[in-house]
């Protein structure tokens, strides 16, 4: 099938709210078969996150409360990019420094993807970062974070016994498996 035999053409946006962080739409649209529907979605600017993995083969983790969830989630460093244009690298670069104090000295990309594509546009970028080096951490004023190392095969086995819940380092976790066993 072609794509066009999908395409979803928009005939009005509207702003529902505008946020520090996201906004949220409710488009008309026109359907493949010519009826019309509305979309509503969050609109997001896309976020990366960063797996780092010292010489060791630890990776490095960050614990923070998630209000939306209620719970102390065990998360690779993250962050939301300030604008669609704000370099990916380079946020990641920073959100690595800010949370977890390392910097690195490579930062490759692992996966992109989309975590909600039914009602947000946000694109996830993860890399991976190694040739790290310790240093001190600077949250933002409303990050409260507890840096921790652990085995990889520990992290894997937090995410497969359902201990790590959080979607991004899952994926990521998974990804970086795949991509030692291909190169093993």
């Amino acid at each position: 099938m072609e794509n066009k035999t999908f395409f979803e053409k928009r005939l009005k946006r509207r702003e529902i709210f505008s946020g520090g962080a996201v906004n949220f739409r409710a488009d008309s649209i026109r359907l493949p078969d010519g009826k019309t529907a509305t979309r509503e979605f969050m609109d997001h600017p896309g976020a990366v996150a960063v797996l780092p993995v010292l010489a060791s083969g630890e990776v490095i983790l960050v614990r923070q409360y998630r209000y939306p969830v209620g719970e102390a989630t065990l998360e690779i460093p993250a962050g939301k990019l300030h604008s669609k244009n704000d370099s990916p690298v380079k946020r990641a670069r920073a959100e690595l420094r800010e949370e977890t104090g390392y910097t690195a000295a490579s930062l490759k990309p692992l996966t992109s993807f989309w975590p909600t594509p039914a009602f947000s546009n946000e694109l996830l970028h993860i890399y991976i970062a190694t040739g790290l080096k310790a240093g001190k951490t600077q949250p933002d004023d409303d990050e409260f974070i507890k840096v921790e190392r652990m085995p990889f095969k520990t992290a894997l086995r937090l995410a497969r016994t359902g201990k790590i819940r959080d979607a991004k380092t899952i994926i990521a976790l998974q990804a970086y498996a795949l991509r030692r066993d291909k190169e093993d």
